[in-house]
């Protein structure tokens, strides 16, 4: 006879135990799956499958930080920051209110100057070497006349499909009859263009924009250069770097500055009558020169790319820069057949010097008031700075248009 078996139900106190051990278990092992995935996934999100175990209950483990996204809004939050901080500045100008410059810091300018602007402007330069074909040039120039506003009217050869490239376009000639030069002022604008500043040189800083100054020793580099120059005055004693510059008892130092929009004349003529006896080429960055940025940026001029042409004229000390900006990395002084400018490798903090004084020419370039000089490929900035008597006034305004051949100032 086989006895029933017995069957024991376990107490309340046993299963309660054993389920607190299978919930350890199995809460354990899903933190080890959440861990296992996050690392997985580089510390930025959840395997599929964990995923999809914790869509319900952990709906905050869907979110993947995506970093595209995240620059994205970031830099919009920053612009749209700026440009509400521009837009006050504009309003209280309105009301009378005198506003400081804006000026980038540093890291700002870091940030800009590791752009690739010197590979863009080649690339740019190649492209407009690029011959158009005969049907497409009408349309590509009309679309560029309509956005700059270029007066075709001006130009010497004003039919659309004589210029087989972008480049010959930019560098169109005038006709002679729309630029007469001023013979009864010393000193006339060497380019179509926009003022950005002028006035008397002070405390050796030279005004870009409105209260955004460079250093003038470091715009025209040491003074190497005046051997070439009559000698200084004050050659035993002569002081700061802008009082070596000043050779005559009773002149002052001025300057002038002159900014080459996209849709004006590309190229830049003598502004007096002059004698060249120097080129010194900085190699450097080609960052925009338009009035924004130059408001912005300190020392901007003393950053990009420039050729400084130094000389005297009857009064003393004179010398024209025309400095690089983006796209514009091709500056071509015509009776400078060495230079090169915009070259792919160079060491940051360098320049090169040219003498035009030779054994055989003591008295250099001589440059007649109105001649042509040199060209950009599409637009940037001329720098005067000269010597003159103290009485020396410019009749002009900051932001007025000046066209090349009309008057700077008088004595």
């Amino acid at each position: 006879m086989v006895e029933p078996r017995t069957i024991v139900s376990p107490n309340i106190k046993t299963i309660s135990v054993m389920a607190a051990l299978v919930r350890r278990v199995f809460v354990a092992h899903l933190i080890g799956a959440r861990k296992s995935g996050f690392l997985q996934n580089g510390g930025f999100g959840l395997r599929w499958g964990h995923q999809r175990l914790f869509s319900k209950g952990f709906p905050a483990l869907q979110a993947r930080v995506r970093p595209l996204p995240l620059l994205i809004a970031t830099g919009g939050g920053y612009a749209g920051y700026d440009q509400y901080g521009r837009y006050k500045d504009r309003q209280l100008e309105k009301l009378g209110i005198e506003v400081p410059p804006r000026i980038a810091n540093g890291v700002q300018v870091t940030i800009y100057k590791s752009i690739p602007t010197r590979l863009l402007s080649r690339a740019w330069g190649r492209l407009n070497q690029v011959d158009l074909p005969t049907w497409l040039r009408k349309p590509v120039f009309r679309l560029y006349i309509w956005t700059f506003g270029v007066n075709m009217k001006e130009a010497a050869v004003e039919d659309l499909q004589h210029y087989r490239n972008l480049g010959e376009f930019f560098r169109r000639k005038l006709k002679p009859q729309v630029r007469p030069v001023c013979n009864s002022h010393c000193v006339i604008s060497p380019a179509d263009g926009k003022i950005l500043h002028f006035g008397r040189v002070k405390n050796c800083e030279v005004e870009q924009v409105k209260g955004v100054t460079y250093s003038l020793e470091t715009f025209l580099g040491p003074r190497t250069w005046a051997e070439s120059l009559t000698a200084n005055r004050n050659e035993d004693d002569p002081g700061t770097f802008q009082d070596a510059l000043v050779t005559t008892e009773g002149n002052e130092l001025f300057h002038c500055v002159v900014y080459l929009a996209p849709g004006d004349y590309h190229c830049f003529h003598s502004p007096t009558d002059w004698r060249v006896a120097h080129r010194r080429h900085f190699p450097g960055s080609l960052m925009s020169v338009n009035p924004g940025v130059a408001r912005w940026i300190k020392e901007l001029f003393c950053h990009n790319e420039r050729v400084v042409l130094s000389g005297e004229w009857t009064h003393g000390f004179f010398s024209l820069t025309a400095v690089g900006a983006t796209n514009v990395g091709s500056i071509r002084i015509y009776f400078d057949k060495e230079l090169r400018t915009n070259n792919p490798r160079y060491n940051k903090g360098t320049y090169n010097d040219f003498s035009y004084v030779t054994n055989n020419n003591q008295e250099g370039v001589s440059m007649r008031k109105g001649e042509h000089l040199g060209e950009f490929n599409l637009g940037s900035t001329i720098v005067l700075l000269f010597e003159a008597p103290r009485d020396f006034t410019f009749n002009l305004q900051a932001g007025q248009k000046i066209r090349f051949g009309e008057p700077l100032g008088t004595m």
